[in-house]
């Protein structure tokens, strides 16, 4: 099934996107999930839930949550790495396609085969970054890439990237990770220019900044990280920036103490009222959502797709939905794509603020929006720092504190052992690097205030370091994503 119109799927109430969303569902529940997903199939059986009984949105309360843990069982388990992926039979076909479809695949001979294949034939894999757990696979059929080429239109449309000459910048770094691929297809769909360069472990910072300079670029797509390092070396090199537009982020939480510190590199370059907004996308969804235009303090959410994917907020303690702009964890159901498919999977990103069905104040659009400000349930970690019990800290507060403040240039979190016993209290380092002209006892002692405040701890250490220190410590040009939290404790 071809993705809805995005023009008018975007204008459309609120009141018809939910009965289109259940419309979608018990067609993707019945002709799709449970007749080709062996997984799912025993999902269901379990529960005691047949396909026609999911009539709605409503319904999928009746089915478990999917995990990370499932899809990494299934992947280990060589009887089972295909569960999660759509395998249509002539039985599965034969019993749960309507007349219609099976009468069209049958007389439709050589070319509805082929139609056939390119829907279910696996041409593609992404992977999960795989920095706290296995590294999964997830499948694409052609069908699929349609998709993720579909999704990249929308995505410039909500980031108002509408010049047919506009020049983009991929600098995502070049892996088999939905974000440079999902960047890279936005290019494909719209025909503007795309220029991958694969960050700044494949040309480095020197060639990344040639390039934005040579092609006059209008837009960069980055990581916050290594965005933020590029424009503070271009601005340090008095480079020519006056044609860029818009910095599109992702990967990483965008605060605005943080984009502020871009538009002044920004500003200093020549490029005045540039638009800095982000994007949020997990390999499970094989999509990524995007902010519309805002100035640098408004975060207007995340714009989804209701008509490739149901998105939950549920309570991750008591598992049950929150109501309509409550904190919750992000729970995603596919609607539209074959390949590897999730059905309640918990993305464990907690979305402070929930999700909305009120249209944008900003632009208008109806479709539900995730808030901006969203955190990892594994950045939550617990640390022994007194001998009296553990804390529970949430090192995204950490970097947010970090991130907004003007006079660090560069940081990293590192967790130890004292004195190398696993049995001893954790060590909270911080290693920074301080902005030229910054008082360093000042700067420490406000630090600490803010950190406190924001999370009840303070570092056991801070060291200060140069950038071009801080910038080999978190691996800026050398690992696929800078590393901001270090933890070398004995697991």
């Amino acid at each position: 099934m071809k993705p809805t119109s995005w023009t008018r799927l975007a204008q459309t109430p609120a009141s018809d996107i939910r009965r289109l969303q259940d419309k979608l569902l018990q067609r993707f529940v019945r002709e799709e999930l449970y007749p080709f997903s062996a997984h799912y199939r025993r999902v269901f059986d379990a529960a005691g839930v047949r396909p026609r009984d999911i009539r709605g949105v409503d319904d999928l309360r009746r089915l478990p949550f999917t995990t990370k843990q499932d899809l990494i069982d299934a992947q280990l388990d060589p009887t089972r790495n295909r569960d999660f992926i759509l395998i249509p039979t002539p039985a599965g076909i034969r019993e749960h396609w309507g007349f219609l479809r099976k009468f069209a695949l049958v007389t439709g001979g050589k070319r509805s085969r082929e139609a056939l294949r390119r829907a279910y034939t696996p041409s593609f894999l992404t992977f999960t970054t795989g920095r706290s757990t296995e590294p999964v696979s997830f499948v694409y059929t052609p069908h699929d890439l349609d998709i993720l080429s579909s999704v990249g239109g929308r995505m410039l449309d909500v980031h108002a990237v509408t010049d047919p000459s506009a020049r983009i910048l991929n600098a995502f770094p070049f892996a088999p990770h939905l974000a440079f691929w999902q960047a890279t297809f936005c290019g494909f769909e719209t025909g503007r220019m795309m220029v991958p360069t694969g960050g700044g472990k494949v040309m480095g910072t020197a060639g990344n900044l040639r390039l934005l300079e040579r092609i006059k670029t209008n837009a960069l797509v980055a990581t916050p990280g290594f965005a933020y390092h590029l424009l503070r070396r271009a601005k340090e090199e008095g480079a020519d920036l006056s044609s860029m537009q818009q910095i599109i982020l992702g990967a990483e939480k965008v605060t605005p103490g943080l984009k502020r510190k871009m538009a002044e590199c920004l500003e200093a370059c020549g490029a005045h009222d540039v638009v800095i907004s982000g994007t949020y996308g997990f390999t499970e969804a094989r999509m990524a959502f995007s902010e519309c235009p805002t100035d640098h303090d408004t975060t207007p959410g995340y714009h989804t797709y209701p008509d490739l994917c149901v998105i939950e907020i549920i309570d991750p303690e008591t598992l049950e939905p929150v109501a309509e702009g409550e904190d919750g964890e992000i729970v995603l159901t596919v609607l539209a794509g074959h390949g590897s498919v999730v059905c309640r999977y918990r993305t464990g990103d907690l979305a402070v603020g929930g999700m909305t069905w009120e249209p944008c104040p900003h632009c208008g659009r109806t479709v539900p929006r995730v808030s901006s400000e969203l955190r990892r349930v594994t950045d939550r970690h617990t640390l022994n720092l007194t001998k009296i019990k553990g804390t529970l800290v949430d090192l995204s507060s950490i970097g947010t504190v970090l991130s907004d403040r003007p006079d660090i240039e560069e940081w990293q979190v590192v967790l130890t052992k004292q004195n190398g016993d696993p049995y001893g209290l954790d060590q909270f380092e911080l290693k920074l690097a301080l902005r030229d002209g910054t008082e360093p006892d000042q700067a420490q002692k406000q630090i600490r205030e803010q950190l406190i405040q924001a999370t009840e701890v303070s570092p056991s250490l801070i060291s200060l370091h140069s950038t071009a220190e801080m910038l080999e410590c978190t691996g800026m040009e050398t690992e696929m994503k800078e590393k901001r939290y270090v933890d070398l404790r004995p697991k």
